[in-house]
């Protein structure tokens, strides 16, 4: 008679024992895996917050139309930091545009408020934009004035590309004259030796162009900013990738490098206000 030894079979088991360890296992998994889940959570939201700002049907990013002058300084550094990281506290304070002054109880500078226009920032209200925002909005011939010398326009307008920029040519051709022209001062298509030919011969009102490109003609002496009462930034405007002037490096830093030029940068002061900002 044989006798089966249970002290040699294999213990089984207990009931919950797998299970638990798979779950420890995936607490482990899931703990690990917490601090990633919550950074692309973060970005998740963060994108669907700014997209709230993005009309994708008008071609605009509406945040600007409720930025008063502190804000837009505060935006343009905060955008300065993020294309140029490595700066030091002293190089982010020297490219920053002032956003506000105090004289006594007067605040003053040099970006214009334009938080009370109501109307969507196309190209089909521009027009109507510059005469409300001009530095002298009682006098509308003032626009399609233009000084004597060639290639001293009185108003730069800048934007992100070359066919852009001749959108908005088109849209300010209300303010051209049989003398004065709003000039094309992009580098699509024109190459640099024709736009300086080009600046050189022409009486022009505005001057519409790409950071570079403009830095291109000043630096060579055939467009000069002695006369430059008004600069604009085509600020609310994006294309199909839902990106404007400033969401990207190769605009934003010529951008801030042209905005901080000598010429422009030390007429910024807010008792003279000799050159208004406006950021469309």
């Amino acid at each position: 008679m044989s006798v089966t030894d249970n002290s040699l079979k294999e213990p089984r088991p207990l009931n919950g024992s797998s299970s638990k360890k798979r779950k420890a296992s995936n607490d482990h998994d899931h703990t690990k895996d917490a601090p990633e889940r919550r950074k692309k959570a973060k970005s998740k939201k963060t994108k669907s917050s700014n997209d709230d700002h993005l009309d994708l049907d008008a071609g605009l990013n509406t945040a600007f139309a409720a930025m008063n002058p502190p804000l837009v300084a505060d935006f343009l550094a905060q955008k300065t930091r993020r294309f140029e990281p490595d700066l030091s506290a002293p190089e982010q304070e020297d490219r920053r545009i002032p956003g506000m002054t105090q004289e006594g109880h007067k605040v003053e500078t040099a970006i214009c408020d334009t938080t009370s226009w109501e109307k969507p920032r196309t190209l089909e209200n521009l027009a109507d934009f510059m005469r409300r925002f001009s530095t002298a909005p009682d006098d509308p011939k003032r626009l399609s004035s233009a000084p004597k010398k060639k290639g001293h326009p009185h108003t730069i307008f800048i934007t992100a590309a070359g066919l852009r920029a001749a959108d908005l040519t088109r849209a300010l051709r209300t303010f051209q004259t049989r003398d004065a022209a709003v000039a094309k001062l992009f580098a699509k298509h024109i190459k640099l030796k024709e736009a300086l030919e080009y600046v050189k011969s022409t009486r022009m009102t505005i001057g519409v162009g790409t950071p570079m490109r403009l830095a291109d003609l000043v630096d060579a002496e055939a467009l000069s900013l002695d006369k430059v009462n008004r600069i604009v930034v085509d600020s609310s405007y994006i294309d199909i990738k839902k990106r404007g002037i400033f969401d990207m490096r190769e605009t934003l830093l010529p951008l801030m490098a042209f905005l901080n030029r000598p010429a422009l940068k030390d007429r910024y002061d807010a008792a003279s206000r000799s050159i208004q900002l406006l950021f469309y």
